[in-house]
């Protein structure tokens, strides 16, 4: 399932498979000019792929290697065979060879699918990208994956930030993010003059900035309060309830990989940037 969104001169594209009849667990994509940003999970590369043949596309950028934003590659290269796939350094292996070096849990294998190999150039932190009528600079923003990165268009304050903002306040963390490492990312973000946030899901933010300062004060909150109560002597688990509230769909629905405890433990076992 695919919904296509115009915003001014930016086209979103919101895809998810569909089971019962609805779209699971959406992620986002966007075109550009013509530099293509995501191309979503395997399950809507097909549909993705024949609705973008017609349009002139130079450049993929993937944001980083998660199944839900590299599925669609193949089926962009297809009708574009000179476009050329660019992605943070150490992407590129698991593009290539992404059921060998990104395995996948059974929700994720159910929701977005195993992502098809496909070959990629490397980006470098600051570079520039050029197409037609915009131009995108890369950030490198780890956290969220190592191989994360950020888009900033400077002439227009847009700023595609992938899944390292996805806007809400997160209850719930998968079992290999860095909590600390998204924070530092966020802060390094808010040097730029943003002005719209497009996430790599979610909503699109016009108030960029503002939605940055809210997203790193109420993450910097919440690890605050878990070095306190552990420091008081109390368990993951209890932090956990404590602090994000009771059981959540999605940890049952992914068998605990995303959970509030893997947010605490983020918290806990990395090395707050104060220290």
């Amino acid at each position: 399932m695919i919904r296509e969104t115009t915003i001014g001169e930016v086209v979103r594209f919101d895809l998810a498979r569909t089971l019962l009849g609805r779209g699971r667990y959406w992620t986002s994509a966007y075109l550009v000019g013509d530099i293509l940003i995501d191309s979503g999970p395997a399950h809507t590369a097909s549909e993705i792929g024949a609705l973008l043949a017609p349009r002139p596309i130079r450049l993929l950028v993937n944001t980083h290697t998660h199944e839900d934003h590299i599925g669609g590659n193949w089926a962009i290269i297809e009708p574009h065979p000179e476009a050329r796939i660019l992605a943070h350094p150490l992407a590129l292996d698991v593009l290539e060879h992404p059921r060998q070096r990104q395995p996948l849990q059974f929700y994720r294998r159910l929701f977005w699918g195993w992502p098809v190999p496909s070959q990629g150039e490397p980006l470098m932190d600051g570079q520039l990208i050029e197409g037609r009528g915009i131009k995108l600079q890369v950030i490198y923003t780890p956290g969220h994956s190592p191989d994360h990165i950020c888009l900033f268009e400077p002439d227009r304050g847009w700023l595609f930030t992938g899944d390292l903002f996805v806007g809400g306040k997160d209850r719930a963390l998968g079992a290999e993010y860095d909590v600390w490492g998204i924070l530092a990312s966020l802060k390094r973000l808010t040097g730029l003059p943003v002005r719209v946030l497009f996430p790599g899901s979610a909503r699109v933010r016009e108030n960029g900035a503002q939605a940055l300062r809210e997203k790193i004060d109420y993450l910097e909150r919440a690890g605050e309060q878990v070095l306190d109560l552990r420091r008081q002597g109390i368990s993951e688990k209890r932090i956990a309830r404590m602090l994000f509230g009771g059981p959540m769909m999605v940890e049952l629905l992914t068998g605990g990989h995303f959970s509030r405890r893997n947010l605490v433990r983020s918290y806990l076992r990395q090395t707050h940037p104060s220290d």
